[in-house]
């Protein structure tokens, strides 16, 4: 008998076409079924594993055996002439019947597994955990929010206080704010085995807080309590509760006494508490509009108070944020932050929030000016700060920003991903992650860690602003200006939001429609950076070198700020002219004349904007200097980098144009086709003034050169009416 008949007469086939339709109705039910009742994801993926790896066996056992009317034989045991029909059927029955057993045993095992993983993460949380949550406000004025929110954040601060008590981060506790969750996912959530949780209700002088200390896994109310009394006792109900909560803990979990938990407010005025909890809210997105009213509260909190030293703290902290989004200059924000950590400091030397907030300041300053070794030394001390307060979020953040300062970006990365599980809905520390991922080019994970941020902020202008220069980054013109108008909604007081829409649209040819942004840029900041910036670009790309001249030195003599490359770019501007009318020289006196030491690459230190004029001035002095002397100013600079951590000729760009500057034409090639020519022209739009410069000329030979070329100048034709269509859009648009 052939194979293939004795395949027939064992009924093989029909056993397998069984068990394939039957295992793939039950894996498509089952499937479904385990992610309905919430089984982990592996579960499903096991009962598909199951009906795999169960084929082969059941093929073999339908070639071995057979069931006949007497029960199950083996096959060489049958009579030919015995009958093998019920036998047939009814081992198709059987296997069915397997396949059910199999896969309700895989979805048992893989729900059982669940809940020991369940069981097995609540035994990991420490007992002695708890997480406050955001204290409802019952009035009838929704807007006092702030005080029932202020109320939480002292409380959550005194509690931290405690020793061996693991309190979860303020900002992953708010982000269930307004939530009707069950106490034990929130519980889980936060990785804590307690949650206190209470209520405000004020009317006038009068309020009534409630609060109650909640065992997240049953449910049991550990303590609760009602109080009434005047607002003029905020202060001792404050304690009272931290008091009571940390002895509860303390007294069952602890096995210690919290009775000197500390006092968490730091003033006797509830008049300056008041406005001090509205600043905390008020600055909560790092807005114009929010920085601003937050600063005034701040103020009229230590009118009412001189002493209040949390709020000399938030008010140095209020003025370092007001600088890193361009309300102030660098040197207002310096004395301002110096002046409020100097008398927080001479009262309490220790505090560590001052501290490093002073270190921030000063690390920024010398990384700006040259002094590595200053640089150094206030990140160790950082380092140190962080070890001894590891739950603090915003020193930690400080030190993050100060080690991208020193290029050191894998280890703030480090240092920002090790806060993460502690306060994983803290927007802050996602927007922080995503800064750093930008800065070391993965794209993929700092829209992700922005996105994130958003998410848990909506009223964020910063992140929005950073997923538009993703979206420029991968060419996406009307995204970009597509997320900088929805910032510019967020935060409309942002006067460099509608300024990089104006050069970016000056870039792109689009000269009416950016002309639109520029008057609002003038009509609420004519004086800042950005306005410069843009009366140079403006001229610029209208080709009137004279009225582009006349801005560039507008800028040097009133010494704008290095800001968004606005000074450099100005010094760049003059030298690029003069190279081409053969001026260099009587160009440099003048720079020198309005600013002692510009161009000198052997002064040490430098400002930071120094530096920058120096090295876009290098392709200008490629036509005056010799090449030795060339390379000794390129070798120069890049060893200046290189003693803060970073090379700013790792830019690619940069990197280039170096090659280029040295003769080395074929590594110039190299880097520009690998590193420079594969990006969106979105982020090279002005490639056309660059590339006729002199040191290119060898390079723009090369037909790969070109052919990247025209691709840009392909890739710049085809957006610019897409953005111009897009703005058209929005204007016709209710």
């Amino acid at each position: 008998m052939s194979l293939l008949a004795e395949l027939k007469r064992r009924k093989v086939f029909n056993v397998t076409a069984a068990y394939l339709v039957v295992g793939w109705l039950l894996t498509e039910v089952l499937t479904t079924v385990l992610e309905t009742v919430g089984a982990p994801d592996w579960a499903a993926r096991g009962v598909i594993l199951a009906f795999a790896l169960g084929f082969i066996p059941t093929v073999v056992l339908s070639w071995v055996y057979q069931m006949t009317p007497e029960g199950i034989k083996r096959d060489s045991d049958i009579r030919d002439d015995e009958d093998l029909r019920l036998g047939s059927r009814s081992f198709d029955y059987l296997l069915i019947a397997s396949v059910v057993v199999l896969t309700i045993g895989v979805a048992f095992l893989g729900s059982q597994s669940s809940i020991s993983g369940k069981t097995s993460n609540s035994t990991a949380i420490s007992s002695a955990s708890v997480a406050v949550l955001p204290f409802v406000n019952m009035s009838k004025d929704k807007s006092e929010d702030y005080f029932s929110d202020g109320l939480t954040e002292t409380l959550l601060h005194m509690l931290a206080q405690i020793p061996d008590l693991k309190v979860a981060a303020r900002t992953s506790s708010f982000a269930f704010k307004g939530q009707n969750q069950d106490i034990r996912e929130i519980a889980d959530a936060l990785q804590v085995a307690h949650i206190l949780e209470g209520s405000v209700q004020r009317a006038g002088d009068k309020v009534r807080i409630t609060a109650q200390l909640i065992r997240a896994d049953d449910g049991f109310h550990v303590w609760s309590s009602i109080y009434d009394r005047t607002f003029d006792d905020i202060f001792a109900i404050q304690d009272e509760i931290a008091v009571k909560v940390g002895s509860e803990l303390s007294q069952t979990i602890l096995g210690s006494n919290a009775k000197d938990v500390s006092k968490g407010v730091g003033t006797v005025s509830t008049d300056a508490y008041e406005l001090y909890l509205q600043a905390l809210a008020g600055r909560a997105t790092y807005s114009y509009r929010g920085l601003q009213a937050s600063e005034n509260l701040l103020k009229g909190a230590l009118a009412i108070d001189p002493t209040y030293l949390d709020a000399k703290t938030e008010l140095a902290s209020n003025y370092l944020h007001q600088f890193e989004t361009g309300l102030i200059d660098e040197d207002e924000a310096n004395s301002k932050i110096l002046a409020m950590t100097d008398q927080v400091l001479q009262a309490r030397p220790d505090d560590p929030a001052a501290t490093a907030i002073r270190l921030y300041t000063e690390t920024r300053t010398v990384s700006m000016h040259g002094a590595a070794a200053k640089l150094a030394d206030a990140i160790r001390q950082m380092e140190r700060l962080v070890a001894d307060n590891p739950a603090d979020y915003q020193i930690r953040a400080l030190l993050g920003r100060s080690l991208r300062h020193a290029g050191q970006l894998d280890r703030a990365l480090e240092i920002l991903l090790d806060a993460l599980p502690n306060d994983p809905l803290n927007p802050q520390i996602h927007f922080d992650l995503g800064a750093v991922y930008l800065d070391l080019n993965n794209i993929d994970d700092a829209r992700k860690s922005l996105e994130k941020s958003l998410e848990l902020e909506p009223q964020q202008p910063n992140a929005l602003i950073r997923l538009a220069n993703i979206n420029r980054r991968r060419g996406d013109a009307a995204g970009y200006v597509r997320l900088l108008l929805q910032a510019l909604t967020v935060d409309p007081q942002d006067h460099e939001i509608p300024g990089f829409i104006a050069l970016f649209l000056y870039d792109l040819g689009l000269q009416e429609e950016a002309d639109d942004f520029r008057d609002l840029v003038f009509a609420i900041a004519p004086t800042k950076d950005i306005a410069y910036q843009i009366e140079l670009v403006r001229a610029r790309k209208a080709g009137n070198e004279f009225a582009s001249v006349a801005s560039a030195r507008r800028a040097i003599e009133d010494d704008i700020s290095g800001r968004q490359f606005s000074y450099t770019g100005a010094v760049q501007h003059l030298m690029r002219v003069a190279a081409r009318n053969g001026t260099v020289d009587e160009e440099s006196a003048w720079l020198e004349m309005q600013a002692p030491g510009i161009l000198d690459v052997d002064r040490e230190p430098a400002p930071a904007k120094y530096r920058g004029a120096q090295i876009v001035s290098l392709d200008s002095w490629y036509t005056t200097l010799s090449r030795q002397e060339l390379v000794r100013r390129i070798n120069l600079l890049q060893a200046i980098g290189a003693g803060f951590g970073f090379n700013p000729f790792n830019d690619p760009s940069l990197q280039m144009s170096a090659l280029a500057m040295r003769g080395e034409t074929d590594e110039a090639i190299k880097v520009g086709l690998d590193s420079v020519f594969t990006d969106s022209v979105l982020l090279h739009l002005d490639w056309q003034a660059s590339i006729d410069l002199p040191h290119f000329s060898e390079m723009g030979t090369d037909s790969r050169v070109q052919e990247a070329i025209q691709h840009w100048q392909t890739e710049q034709d085809t957006q610019s009416p897409l953005v111009k269509k897009y703005l058209a859009d929005v204007s016709a648009a209710p």
